[in-house]
Order: structure tokens, then sequence, then C-alpha cells
């Protein structure tokens, strides 16, 4: 089998914790198994960088900040590789560049065009362990990007996706993806498998085990992803495709996302384009919306609009805002970051009703205020205070009855 594996910062963390990931590459390619493996740079590397480089500048140049922070995965490659070496492996560590990752020009956040997958073919033949830097890439013009934050789970999951391997291990310090946080649910049950599309809904509603744009190449490319601890030998969660089974369950997992902030514009002119000046404003600024709701206008004339945007945003967008008001013809702006956005998630929800119902019954039961709603096929989400936040995933929680026993 060609299995790939990735490790992120924790579990390379230290040498002593390299050594052990080195182990556990061997023991895999030890039993027949070619092995790719892709690394992150070790915990708290990557904002040491970014510390240093605000040190010199307020506002360092983003192609230069690619530079330098591809060098934290660059490290991990070279003392990974060396550290299969000593156990009596053949290894070989590959930049994202020298991996043949290709990405677009868009610094700090690029996304993958195509993986020239030659060179790591060739050595895999020569019976090489092969080593990857993760979260990096490289333009047609020969700049280095990186890929975002979460990015050495792209990939690797674009490195399984090209080499056609037979899974993708994604090791990490959790041992498979949960119901919910066992930090605020000590209840909380470890799934044994869960489709791309609700993994997607849990990763962007905040569910820090998997990066979105991962899942969705998986998805796209039909790659199986195991997540899985490398600090235990426990069986992880396989991401995959949707089955017969999962439908029987309504409710999956119960999400919570504290990075979010709720703008309000009051007094919108109530006629045709407002919204579409407001949004494109905010669009331009590269500023991603999430929940928008439209007051229904009682005077024909005015109405309120608010909607959510990333907390690390809410600035930003807040001087956008106020900066058109005056040409909007607007009563004024507020934002507030004492919110929390909530969701449920399943595909079960799409041959089943009352989710939504009995989730705003629960609320209401516990005095939580839901200030928005949106929802998709399989998820409903609700804003509410953050102050309510855990006790709502812990309603929630218990109410879908997702503590049970282990699922098997």
């Amino acid at each position: 089998m060609l299995i790939v594996q990735k490790y992120g910062g924790t579990s390379v963390g230290s040498i002593d914790r390299i050594k052990n990931v080195a182990q556990r590459v061997v023991r895999t390619a030890k039993n027949g198994n070619q092995v790719v493996v892709v690394v992150s740079a070790m915990s708290g590397e990557t904002d040491k960088l970014i510390g240093l480089a605000h040190q010199i500048a307020a506002n360092p140049q983003e192609r230069e900040m690619d530079l330098l922070l591809s060098s934290g995965e660059r490290v991990t490659t070279a003392l990974t590789a060396m550290a299969i070496e000593d156990l009596g492996v053949k290894a070989k560590g590959f930049t994202g560049w020298q991996a043949g990752i290709v990405s677009d020009a868009v610094h700090t956040k690029a996304k993958i065009e195509k993986i020239a997958s030659e060179r790591v073919k060739a050595a895999l033949h020569e019976g090489y362990v092969v080593v990857v830097a993760g979260f990096q890439g490289i333009t047609s013009e020969g700049d280095i990007t990186t890929l975002g934050r979460g990015g050495s789970d792209l990939s690797a999951v674009a490195v399984a996706a090209a080499l056609g391997a037979d899974a993708c291990e994604i090791y990490t310090d959790v041992d498979g993806v949960y119901t919910t946080d066992p930090n605020i649910v000590p209840e909380a049950r470890k799934l044994e498998k869960i489709s791309y599309e609700e993994m997607l809904e849990l990763a962007s509603l905040g569910a820090k085990v998997l990066q979105t744009r991962s899942v969705e190449f998986g998805m796209k490319y039909d790659v199986p992803i195991i997540v899985r601890s490398s600090f235990n030998d426990n069986p992880g969660t396989l991401v995959t495709k949707e089955d017969a089974d999962m439908e029987q369950v309504v409710v999956s997992g119960v999400a919570y996302d504290k990075n979010q902030a709720k703008v309000t514009i009051k007094g919108v002119p109530d006629k045709p384009g407002i919204a579409a000046q407001i949004f494109k404003t905010i669009a331009d600024a590269n500023i991603i919306v999430d929940m928008i709701v439209q007051n229904t206008s009682t005077d024909g004339k005015s109405t309120d609009l608010s909607f959510t945007v990333a907390k690390t945003d809410a600035k930003k967008t807040l001087a956008l805002t106020e900066g058109i008001l005056k040409g909007l013809g607007a009563e004024g702006v507020d934002m507030r970051d004492d919110v929390a956005k909530i969701s449920v998630v399943g595909v079960g929800m799409r041959t089943h009703s009352g989710v939504a119902a009995t989730m705003f019954e629960t609320l209401a039961q516990h005095g939580v205020n839901i200030m928005m709603i949106s929802t998709s096929e399989i998820k409903v989400s609700c804003l509410i205070e953050l102050k309510y936040m855990e006790l709502a995933v812990r309603a929630l929680h218990e109410v879908f009855g997702l503590a049970g026993g282990a699922e098997e």
C-alpha cells in the first residue's frame, strides 16, 4: 500500500517527538508499505517567525513572509528524514517545491494548482521514505508560497491525491473526530467514520481537527482521510463518502466558533442595489461574510442589516462600513464581538425533520436568545451570546443523544 502520513506541529514539537514520529513511520514502512510523510513546523515555530518579522516591520511584505515562514517546515523535514535514516531506513526530504507542489501567487494563503510528483514517485520507486515539507508550494514564476493556517493538511491530501495513495493519515494531538469538543463535554464520543460533507461543515464551523480546504480536496479526489493521534495507537476516524449508515444518524456533531463578530447597519434605505454595494465593498477587501439577516422594513423606507465576519476582520469591516455609510444614507453601524456561533451537523437531516425545532426549543429552555440563524441541507447554525456558548453546546449534545455508547 501507498500511505501518506501527516504530522502536525505538536506531533513534531521536540526532538523526542520527531524520533517518535520516525519510529512510527519506520514501523509502517517495514510492514511493506510505501510511505510519504508530510510535516508541519515544530509547534510554536511559525508564531516565533511571525514575531521576528514584526520586530523588523509593522506590515512585512507577504512575499517575504512566505519565504520566512516556509523555513519552519523545511527544518522539520530535514530532522525527520535524519531520524528515519538513523533507524536504518532510507529517507529523502523534499521542500514543497522539490515535491512539485505548484500554487497560485496569492501569498500567505495560496491555492494548490497542480502537483508534479515525478521526483516523489522516483524516490518511492528507489525504496526511499519521502518526507515532504507541508504548508508550502511554489508559483510558476518560482516564488515560494504558503497555503494558510493548517496548510500541511492540504499538502498531505493533495500529495495523496496526486500519487493515488490508498490512505491519507492525519496525525494530530487528538485521536479522532468527536461529536463535540471533549474539553466542554467530557462525554463526547469519538466517531468511527464521518462523511466528507459533515467534516467540511464541522471544519468550517470551528472544529479544528482538519483544515477546510483539505477536506474539500479529499472529497473532490475521493481520498480516504484518517484522523489519528500520534501519541497512541488507537484507531482514528475515517473521513469518507456518505453511506446508508450515516443517513440513519440525524445529528453527528455539535460545533462552535468563538471567532465571530456581528455587524449591524441601522436605517439602511430599503431599495435595490444597497446590499450589493455593501457586500461588494467588503468582498473587495477579501473579507468573508458568513450569516446575513435583513429585518423587514416597517415604514417601507429603511431597514436594519446584520451580518457576521471573523473577529479578526471585525475592525477592518467596521472601518469599511463606516466609510460607505454617508453614501448609503444609513443611520449608523455598530459591532459586537461577544458572540459565538453554535451549529448542529448531520447528513441525516436530509431525510429527518424537526432538527431546527428541537435546537431552538432547547436553547429557549436554557434561556439562550438566538440573534441570527443560517441553515444548509445538513446543518443549522445559531448566533448567540458568547457567555452562553458552553451551556448551549452541552445542552444540544445531550438533547440529540450524542454521548450514547461507543459507536461501532
